[in-house]
């Protein structure tokens, strides 16, 4: 397993952006399929992106497509996940994910976890 540490959540208001990190430690994130997801209070933990451990494959869930954006740069063992146009029912805490092997979307895929970010958006 690697160790993921998420970074860049916070408060801010709807129609803002924000750029969620996920730090790699322990283990190069390179051979490593990453994924978003993200859990609100009395909900299911949702798939939100998801990216190949080249880069070159993504796939985004529908709620999401079109405002954000997954990508990674393996020299810096990190995956990115660009949040453009946020909206109040964004408002969630955002884990990232690591599998050795294809992207997923499925968390059971995933067995590599973070601890998870908060991220408020206001109205």
């Amino acid at each position: 397993q690697v160790q993921l540490v998420e970074s860049g959540g916070g408060l801010v208001q709807a129609g803002d952006s924000l750029r969620l990190s996920c730090a790699a430690s322990g283990r190069t994130l390179s051979y490593y399929a990453v994924a978003w997801f993200r859990q609100a209070p009395g909900s299911d933990r949702e798939f939100l992106a998801t990216i190949s451990w080249s880069g070159e494959t993504t796939f985004y869930s529908d709620s999401v497509k079109g405002r954000f954006t997954i990508s990674r740069q393996n020299v810096r063992n990190t995956v990115y996940l660009q949040m453009n146009r946020l909206k109040p029912e964004d408002t969630a805490v955002y884990y990232c994910a690591a599998r050795l092997g294809d992207a997923a979307t499925s968390a059971r895929a995933f067995d590599s976890w973070g601890q998870g970010i908060q991220v408020t958006v206001s109205s």
